[in-house]
């Protein structure tokens, strides 16, 4: 039985601990995605956000076009603004991108984004791209023979930056997002190679995530962890949750009435964002992606 307040509650006219009449906004960073920002106001400066998708819901994309999107800033303005349309600000801005990636080459990131994309995406972020390649350490002491993750003889001799770690791929990320977080956009790909990798537990990986999380907020930049819906068990998926400031949710959506599929995403957590974001548009993002715009949001569902 439903229990109603005896009377309606209203909030005070400005926030506990400021003064009346003032307000203490909170540096925002945008995500470039066009519609997202107006709703949501962009991310809170040293935020660490979970891009979590069922394949090819749109979690990838998200992240490549907020990238992108977020380059256009120094590289074309007026294109940045009409992607920004009527998101607020004031904003502040990553310096350039940071892609730390566990079993991909630059060149293969690179090949999928030209192939999905207009000719714009690839060149832009190219430009403005910060890589750092962790395959040796991550296929180090595994079945995958060292030429197919094109180690080379100067990769395997200790020398170099991208020379395999004794200590493992954790510490190798953590040290590469450690160098690279200041002031930038990191990608990390992928909190999905990390959870199935022999010989890492889900309690290290989480240790890992709670140690970011502390350590982005003085870094001045956002970072965007990816991983795929269901790798994990419930249990560690909630952890992981819980182990980051915001989780967006991708995933694919059907009605009753059509036989079509659709993007869908769903802020399942974000506290800055939820307790601003009006009532209406609690429920779920329809999405979709075209290879001129990239990521856009096209309407809301109330679920």
């Amino acid at each position: 039985m439903a229990v109603e307040s005896i009377r309606q509650f209203s909030p005070p006219p400005y926030s506990i601990g400021a003064k009346a009449g003032t307000t203490v906004p909170q540096p925002r960073i945008p995500t470039g995605v066009p519609d997202f920002d107006y709703l949501t106001g962009g991310f809170p400066v040293g935020s660490l956000v979970l891009l979590i998708g069922e394949a090819g819901a749109g979690h990838q994309e998200f992240a490549l076009t907020s990238a992108v999107h977020l380059m256009l800033h120094y590289d074309d303005p007026e294109l940045h603004q009409f992607y920004l349309g009527a998101a607020k600000g004031p904003f502040v801005y990553p310096q350039s991108v940071a892609y730390v990636s566990l079993s991909r080459s630059r060149e293969q990131v690179l090949d999928e984004l030209e192939g999905s994309f207009a000719g714009l995406y690839p060149q832009i972020l190219e430009r403005h791209l910060e890589f750092r390649d962790l395959s040796p350490s991550y296929f180090q002491d595994s079945v995958v023979p060292s030429s197919w993750a094109s180690l080379g003889t100067p990769l395997l001799d200790g020398s170099g930056a991208n020379s395999p770690r004794a200590d493992g791929p954790l510490h190798a990320v953590a040290e590469a997002i450690d160098a690279l977080g200041p002031r930038n956009l990191v990608l990390v790909d992928s909190l999905t190679d990390l959870l199935v990798r022999d010989g890492i537990g889900p309690g290290d990986v989480l240790t890992l995530l709670k140690g970011l999380r502390r350590r982005a907020k003085a870094w001045g930049g956002l970072v965007y962890l990816l991983l795929s819906q269901g790798v994990a068990s419930p249990a560690v998926e909630q952890a992981v949750f819980d182990s980051t400031d915001g989780v967006l949710q991708f995933r694919w959506t059907s009605s009753a009435n059509s036989s079509h599929r659709q993007r869908s995403l769903v802020i399942s957590k974000f506290m800055p964002l939820l307790a601003h974001l009006p009532a209406e548009y609690l429920g779920r993002f329809l999405i979709r992606v075209h290879p001129k715009s990239g990521l856009v949001t096209t309407q809301y569902e109330r679920v």
